[in-house]
């Protein structure tokens, strides 16, 4: 008899196995939207890592200048507006960088210790004026730190890891990159 169900059993999850008469319709809803969000996460970071790479690149470049005293800056103002220049010349790839970047440079004691500051000022769109934050003109010997914030647009701002970036009142995300140099005397 226990045989005799055994086999039954047997049979049953057989026919089972080999019948392809159902359809993927509930694997598909429940797989697709994963797989979907997934890609288009990977996207997202995909063009995130670029602009940041550039990011960095850009501003080591042209802090590389300003410390080598290849970028003399005469004022605080044409300073600063060169520096976002030769910045957003290094980095190529991030979109509308004379808009969107905004720097911060200030001094640093090299004798007390102290953390960096790391309330980074960005532009936002939705305020009606932005003006420069702090940019001092640094000294021969001087430590210096630069902070650059880009804003940009999430590709997919909805979807996967476009709706997790802090957005501002435009809508635009944020990226961060710093730099400390002591600017070599002439």
């Amino acid at each position: 008899m226990i045989r005799h169900l055994k086999n039954k059993a047997k049979s049953a999850l057989a026919r089972f196995v080999r019948d392809e008469t159902a359809n993927a319709t509930v694997e598909f809803a429940i797989l697709f939207p994963a797989f979907i969000t997934i890609l288009l996460s990977s996207v997202e970071l995909g063009m995130y890592t670029v602009r940041h790479t550039m990011l960095e690149r850009g501003l080591d470049m042209a802090v590389r200048d300003v410390r080598l005293g290849t970028g003399t800056m005469t004022d605080d103002q044409a300073g600063h507006d060169e520096l976002k220049a030769a910045i957003c010349g290094y980095a190529g790839l991030i979109p509308d960088c004379e808009n969107n970047l905004k720097l911060e440079m200030i001094p640093l004691d090299l004798r007390a210790a102290v953390a960096f500051p790391n309330d980074f000022d960005c532009v936002d769109r939705s305020e009606l004026l932005n003006p420069v934050r702090t940019f001092i003109n640094g000294l021969e010997n001087e430590l210096m730190l630069l902070q650059a914030c880009v804003q940009f647009d999430p590709i997919f701002p909805t979807t996967g890891m476009g709706s997790d970036f802090t957005v501002d009142g435009s809508g635009m995300a944020s990226m961060y990159a710093a730099s400390a140099f002591v600017q070599e005397p002439l």
